[in-house]
């Protein structure tokens, strides 16, 4: 097993400890903020590491992307049963996320790659930008007016790329 994909079990392996230390009271919702962040970096890195050194592998490749919708998702169910977001907004971001990994794997049963858009990849970084301001929010109201901000640029980045996809993978679904 490369260095990589250690990350990557890292950030695996942070995902219970990250829910288990948010319901500790505020605190832990902080806490859980910053176990997150160190989270959310190891995802930049895994993959910055597995291409520097050419060690890209069919397990990271598969492992990467689970371990961040994972994270992402704990995220945003747990600050759904907080009140501080809704939970239809959460199932929205869910069902694009099954919808698109659904489009994703008839693509590549057909060998066709289905590339991150531009509003594919707003997405994923707001929603990163929504999450930790979210749980950093305990620390004071600017940051949760800011978390909440960014949360709903989030969901309209959110469902606006997965009609770009599945408008573009329209073909596929025929």
């Amino acid at each position: 097993m490369n260095f990589a994909n250690k990350i990557t079990y890292l950030r695996l392996l942070l995902i219970p400890v990250f829910v288990i230390i948010f319901y500790l009271g505020s605190t832990g919702v902080i806490i859980s903020g910053f176990i997150f962040i160190v989270a959310a970096l190891t995802d930049f890195f895994d993959g910055y590491i597995a291409r520097k050194r050419n060690e890209v592998t069919t397990l990271g490749s598969f492992l990467d992307p689970l371990a961040d919708k994972i994270l992402t998702m704990a995220a945003f169910v747990l600050l759904a049963t907080t009140g501080l977001i809704p939970a239809w907004s959460v199932v929205l971001i869910l069902a694009r996320e099954f919808i698109v990994n659904g489009l994703r794997f008839i693509a590549a049963e057909k060998k066709i790659v289905i590339s991150a858009s531009f509003l594919g990849k707003v997405k994923t970084m707001s929603q990163m930008v929504a999450i930790v301001f979210l749980l950093l929010s305990p620390l004071n109201a600017t940051i949760l007016s800011i978390g909440i901000i960014v949360y709903w640029i989030a969901v309209v980045a959110t469902v606006i790329s997965g009609v770009e996809y599945i408008y573009q993978g329209r073909e596929l679904l025929k």
